[in-house]
């Protein structure tokens, strides 16, 4: 069979297995093994054992358990409980200010946890019952809630991150100095959209009431404001602090991450044999679930790339685009962006990293570049339905007068404010490549 009829036979079988709702590992992992017996029978498995080893001994993985252990040490902590209600009283004489205390908050906990799950649901029983008590607008508020949540996916330490720099070969340490300009802009347009919206329309986010903010004895609120800070200060620096000045690398980084949000668990007095538990079991949850994923996705690759499939998807694409780098980056954004609506962005990033990332170089690509115009591609997959990871973790915690219809009207903005950022990435290469040159002279 030829390369170009294979890669079809391959494309087509994953997108069916996947909508038949099999699990994606199962899926990947399976069409490896069957294509590769059917080329070129037991000689195909060596090839699959040496993916998965490959894989397996990357001490790159080690951190993933850990970023993901500190994650769930942070929501349990209590740091941002106290930190939401002074930011709350900072800014909720504002205009939206509660949205704008939402975003903010969310900034902070994305780069202390590096997953979403427990920022939304973090966000959603701090931060969603304050706006819908001070009668913000239902998707306006799922919006606020959705977007800055999808933060932590993008702004170190994150998940994505790691596996981005496992499956193209880029340094973690490069790709976590390339991501937090872009991670805060997209904050920073996700507040200034809040705060536009409400100061020409009220009724969509009104601001404390006066009673509320004459009450404020404003020395000993300074006070706990700034010793509220001092925990994710504290984390945050323990964790990239240690990272970009060499001190540590992302491993040992993670760990002391992890020991870090123990600690300010133990402070809080919030540790408990209970608590010890559910933070075990989610890390091992999250965890297994990646890993299986990471072994699927390559095994399929593997094969894939060994049929020449990879030469194939770039001819058809070099001979779309006619040869143009412009267009064919706005066909890998296109087909990024189609894919996250169908499947969850790990299988995505594992599947279309390996292949696009030898056509990007090939077109002179920076690979930093490259790589966080995918990363803020696949943030919005994770708010584009029907596939959306945020808004299936906001229904779980949401109140029940939140609907699924309020929370799919109240994304859209926000997926336009990421395709807004993807843009300006595009167009200002230095949003990315700024602090990795100034911080390892790249």
């Amino acid at each position: 069979m030829s390369p170009g009829l294979l890669t079809a036979v391959m494309f087509i079988a994953l997108l069916l297995g996947i909508g038949s709702g099999m699990p994606v590992a199962s899926v990947l992992a399976g069409l490896a093994l069957f294509t590769g017996l059917a080329e070129w029978g037991m000689r195909s498995i060596p090839i699959l054992l040496s993916a998965i080893f490959g894989v397996m001994n990357s001490d790159v993985l080690i951190a993933l358990p850990l970023f993901v252990f500190m994650g769930c040490m942070m929501e349990a902590s209590g740091v941002a409980d106290r930190l939401f209600m002074n930011l709350r009283v900072l800014l909720g004489s504002m205009r939206g200010g509660l949205g704008i205390v939402a975003i903010v908050l969310a900034t902070v906990l994305a780069a202390t946890t590096g997953i979403i799950g427990a920022s939304i649901v973090m966000m959603a029983s701090l931060a969603l019952p304050s706006m819908l008590k001070a009668g913000y607008n239902k998707p306006l508020a799922t919006g606020i809630i959705c977007a800055g949540g999808s933060l932590g996916i993008l702004i170190p330490p994150s998940n994505m991150l790691i596996i981005y720099g496992l499956s193209a070969g880029v340094s973690i340490v490069s790709l976590f100095a390339a991501a937090v300009v872009p991670g805060l802009l997209l904050s920073f347009l996700y507040i200034v959209y809040v705060g536009i919206r409400c100061y020409r329309n009220p009724e969509l986010g009104p601001p404390m009431p006066l009673e509320e903010r004459q009450a404020i004895k404003w020395l000993p609120f300074i006070l706990d404001l700034l010793t509220s800070l001092l925990p994710p200060v504290f984390l945050i620096m323990a964790v990239l602090g240690t990272i970009f000045l060499g001190i540590a690398a992302p491993v040992e980084a993670a760990a002391a991450g992890a020991f870090g949000a123990t600690l300010l668990t133990i402070m809080g007095r919030k540790l408990t044999m209970g608590v010890m538990k559910k933070a075990a079991k989610h890390t091992l949850e999250i965890s297994s679930t990646i890993l299986w994923l990471v072994v699927g996705a390559s095994m399929f690759t593997s094969i894939f790339l060994t049929l020449g499939g990879g030469n194939v998807v770039r001819d058809v694409m070099l001979s779309i685009s006619g040869g143009s780098p412009a267009v064919v980056i706005a066909i890998m954004m296109l087909i990024l962006f189609v894919l996250g609506k169908l499947i969850c962005w790990v299988g995505i990033l594992l599947i279309a990293v390996p292949i696009f990332t030898p056509i990007a170089s090939s077109l002179g690509f920076d690979p930093l570049w490259f790589a966080l115009l995918v990363c803020v591609n696949l943030q919005m997959s994770l708010l584009t339905p029907p596939f959306a990871y945020s808004i299936f973790y906001l229904k779980q915690a949401a109140p029940p007068e939140v609907t699924l219809g309020d929370m799919y009207r109240g994304v859209w903005p926000f997926i336009a404010l990421q395709a807004l950022g993807l843009l300006l990435i595009i167009i200002f290469p230095d949003l990315v490549l700024w602090l990795p040159g100034l911080l390892f002279q790249r």
